[in-house]
């Protein structure tokens, strides 16, 4: 058994595929939606059955609340605290797009607002929370697992890419990329290594509007690897950390995007 992880926004797409990964190495889940319980059960069910076919025993327990309010982010970390007693793993998944993609010179405050709220300030805060937590639990010296402690942050290629027609989308993950080298600065000397993972075009049903203009692009060599990316791919690197195969390194970006950040000429 890998400990506990609590995974946001994993009812459906890059989400539900990390919390599969997790499952298939054993680890015991926190299933967070913000609305969609009927998909985050799902995503539960199929975990506890990934488990199975690997011979692994699991739970995976469902908590429905809006990372962009202060009172869901507590209550996130109190059901996880009430279900399991203890907090190995944050993965900070979740994340909003624009309800309408608009020219930068036309787009709202409103939806500025919208995105900074659930895709930056909702991560920030309850990584403190859960950081908080993970100290407190270290000092009481949780067991019988061994207790290294361990946060991901979700990001993406609009961390460093201009999108002129969803702007405040890649100001927000721009931002959100700014929360792992803080919080690894900080929480080092509590024994907390904290990462941040930049996936680039991956097949989900956010990007399903997108998909023939993607395909086009990606076999005119947009990607240095020809294919989309999977939520699988992500949740591989996820797992990869969260068996501690990492354990010298903090503050580190592991792009999952095809090569897409790589400089050619």
């Amino acid at each position: 058994m890998n400990g506990v992880s609590l995974i946001t926004g994993a009812s459906r797409g890059i989400g539900r595929g990390i919390a599969l990964e997790l499952a298939k190495i054993g680890c015991d889940l926190v299933i967070n939606c913000a609305s969609n319980l009927p998909a985050a059960e799902r995503t539960s069910a199929d975990c506890l059955a990934a488990a199975r076919a690997v011979g692994k025993t699991i739970r995976a327990e469902v908590c429905p609340a809006n990372i962009g309010i202060s009172a869901d982010r507590l209550k996130l970390i109190e059901f996880a605290r009430a279900q399991f007693g203890r907090l190995d793993l944050l993965v900070n998944n979740a994340g909003i797009a624009p309800e309408v993609r608009a020219d930068i010179l036309e787009a709202t405050e409103e939806s500025f607002d919208r995105l900074i709220s659930v895709n930056v300030k909702g991560p920030y805060f309850l990584t403190q929370l859960a950081a908080r937590w993970m100290i407190e639990q270290g000092r009481a010296g949780v067991s019988p697992v061994p207790f290294a402690p361990k946060i991901i942050t979700i990001t993406s290629i609009s961390a460093y890419t201009a999108s002129v027609n969803r702007g405040d989308y890649c100001v927000a993950k721009a931002a959100l990329s700014m929360l792992t080298p803080l919080y690894a600065a900080r929480l080092a000397d509590h024994g907390i290594n904290v990462y941040e993972i930049r996936p680039g075009i991956i097949a989900t049903d956010m990007t399903g509007p997108v998909k023939e203009k993607y395909d086009r692009l990606i076999a005119e060599g947009l990607t240095p690897i020809k294919r989309w990316g999977t939520p699988e791919d992500v949740g591989r690197a996820v797992a990869a950390i969260a068996r501690d195969l990492l354990p010298f390194s903090t503050g580190e970006v592991i792009n999952v995007d095809g090569g897409f950040h790589i400089r050619r000429l």
